[in-house]
């Protein structure tokens, strides 16, 4: 596999807002500590509709010091006093901007972003969370920023991937295809997809793209992004709701089995390798620091 390059693009994120993890105080973390940043939605995936989709991309940042070794908190977003929160991630939708503000919908022409820590990040990668796991595969056109830092946790996405990642497609294929027909206690924000072909088709799409990532990663070890042909154009027409919703059911009923016996037989370790990333992690914030005051160069 080739190394990951640096791609010195663009870090800047959008203003502060009055939402919890908000705060201009984070912004200013995200953005200077940023080690990496993509596009991890519908594009990325390959399954994006032209005119309707929205932009969502993942960043990963590295901490200042006080905020790891020391005491030091942010602001609980713009406008809420003093009250505080420990930085985990700075979060914004710029549909946020218009007005309706918090209840709003996004869409074509909106960006959602969300920068982790790169603590909080580890910790949801080592457990194999599917979308956080997606910042390690996605292609050069598609990374917005990747400094030496974010190059080095790319070449090693091995060093995450295990039989855990298992139990989390699981959860979260399960959790789709529960909105995708409605099940009791399920929530759609999309009732027009309903009203029009019966089913939540975004949902259904979702589901099934679990499915197939989960089985990859599992077997391989990485996850091929844009999704592969035919899949891909088979999660396209469940998209527009050219599938029938029996179809989609047992489709993902098949991928539900199938993840299910590679629980216990998959060709990857049974854990991540935590000793790496720990490691990472400190050599990592100790450079970044030494940058910051002027002793030597970031990672």
């Amino acid at each position: 596999m080739t190394p990951a390059s640096v791609i010195e693009g663009d870090r800047t994120l959008p203003p502060g807002f009055a939402h919890p993890h908000a705060s201009e105080e984070a912004r200013a973390i995200a953005e200077e500590g940023m080690i990496l940043r993509v596009q991890v939605g519908s594009g990325v995936h390959g399954t994006s509709i032209s005119g309707q989709d929205d932009r969502d991309e993942m960043g990963i940042c590295l901490e200042p010091a006080r905020f790891v070794t020391g005491l030091a908190r942010v602001p609980r977003g713009t406008g809420h006093g003093d009250a505080e929160v420990g930085f985990e991630q700075y979060q914004r939708h710029t549909v946020w901007d218009r007005p309706g503000g918090l209840a709003n919908r996004s869409g074509a022409g909106d960006l959602d972003v969300v920068v982790y820590s790169a603590r909080k990040w580890c910790r949801l990668a080592l457990g194999g969370n599917p979308t956080v796991l997606l910042a390690l595969f996605v292609p050069d056109e598609e990374v917005v920023f990747r400094n030496h830092a974010g190059a080095e946790l790319v070449d090693n996405s091995h060093r995450f991937v295990s039989r855990l990642a298992a139990a989390r497609f699981l959860g979260y294929l399960r959790s789709q295809r529960a909105a995708m027909t409605g099940q009791v206690g399920a929530h759609t924000n999309r009732p027009e997809l309903v009203a029009e072909h019966g089913y939540d088709t975004k949902f259904a799409m979702h589901a099934l793209r679990l499915g197939i990532q989960g089985v990859e990663l599992l077997t391989t070890g990485r996850i091929t992004l844009p999704v592969p042909e035919p899949g891909r154009e088979y999660l396209r027409r469940v998209r527009h709701g050219e599938v029938e919703l029996d179809e989609v059911v047992a489709k993902v009923d098949e991928a539900e089995s199938r993840l299910t016996l590679l629980q216990g037989s998959a060709d990857v370790p049974p854990h991540p390798d935590r000793e790496w990333v720990d490691r990472w992690l400190h050599r990592s914030h100790l450079s970044y620091w030494a940058a910051e005051a002027g002793t030597g160069e970031p990672g």
